[in-house]
């Protein structure tokens, strides 16, 4: 899937903050260390099997903190790698590279992290299988653009990007809104023409009401997978089903089996590992 970076401003922002909460007061240690007119040459490899991501944030962090500092990008972002593969050389002034190592490698791992988790859960779905896999709104604040990015490197799809992008009607507003039907008719009273409304449900007697309320999208929220198949026949392509709550690898292809048209997946950045990634001096 063809994935692009967050936009320019946000990158440079979001590096410019990075940089300044680790380098604002300087590096003693470097600047004890190293000659300022050291020459040095530098490796970011892959420690392990991965999904690359981040190499965009890797170049405007030494966008900023020196551009005699040149990195060559020996891979692509969403390129599968094996452990011990290349995945950058950074070379220039010695002391930039170092100033500039621990902020990149914390965005590659994070953003490498996501992308490997991301690409499991789509490994594990059936071949052939038109099922997508999708993030959350469970992003690390600051970070949304960044780990949507990752998911699409990974395969997967976004889901909306904020509060303002789509209707998804949840628990709560169906109970502040007095039930499953009147939370839709004000909805679509209230959204454009162009924007679909989709509705969470968490039982048998919310379904009914929301496919009687003509809901365009329905998330199955803490369905087992029984009850997906149940709800999956009383729906019967009358509207799009989501699957959320209670996802795991494992039963990513038992719901794909099934015919579910999207799982969301709130662990792809809430809460996957961090890649291994190292800088190891060349």
């Amino acid at each position: 899937m063809f994935a692009t970076p967050p936009a320019p401003t946000i990158l440079s922002e979001t590096v410019r903050r990075a940089l300044s909460e680790d380098i604002d007061r300087g590096d003693i240690t470097t600047e004890a260390c190293v000659s300022p007119t050291a020459i040095g040459t530098a490796i970011v490899h892959a420690r392990e099997a991965m999904v690359c991501c981040g190499l965009p944030i890797l170049e405007e962090v030494y966008a900023q903190v020196d551009l005699l500092v040149d990195v060559e990008a020996h891979v692509t972002d969403g390129d599968k790698v094996d452990k011990g593969a290349a995945l950058a050389t950074l070379s220039g002034p010695a002391s930039s590279i170092l100033l500039g190592e621990r902020v990149a490698l914390n965005f590659m791992q994070r953003l490498a992290g996501v992308a490997t988790m991301t690409s499991r859960f789509v490994d594990a779905l059936p071949e052939g299988c038109s099922t997508r896999i999708t993030d959350t709104r469970k992003t690390t604040p600051g970070l949304r653009a960044f780990e949507r990015y990752a998911v699409r490197c990974g395969g997967g799809y976004n889901h909306r990007e904020d509060l303002g992008a789509a209707v998804l009607i949840k628990d709560n507003h169906i109970a502040a809104a007095g039930g499953c039907a009147e939370a839709i008719q004000r909805a679509r009273a209230h959204a454009p023409h162009t924007c679909r409304i989709e509705c969470e449900v968490d039982s048998w007697a919310q379904l009914e009401e929301a496919l009687a309320a003509d809901a365009d999208i329905i998330m199955l929220d803490n369905f087992d997978d029984s009850q997906v198949r149940d709800a999956l026949a009383l729906i019967a392509s009358r509207a799009i089903v989501e699957v959320s709550g209670g996802i795991t690898l494992e039963r990513v292809a038992t719901l794909g089996s099934l015919g579910v048209d999207v799982i969301s997946v709130g662990a792809l950045t809430h809460s996957p590992p961090a890649s291994d990634i190292g800088l190891d001096w060349g």
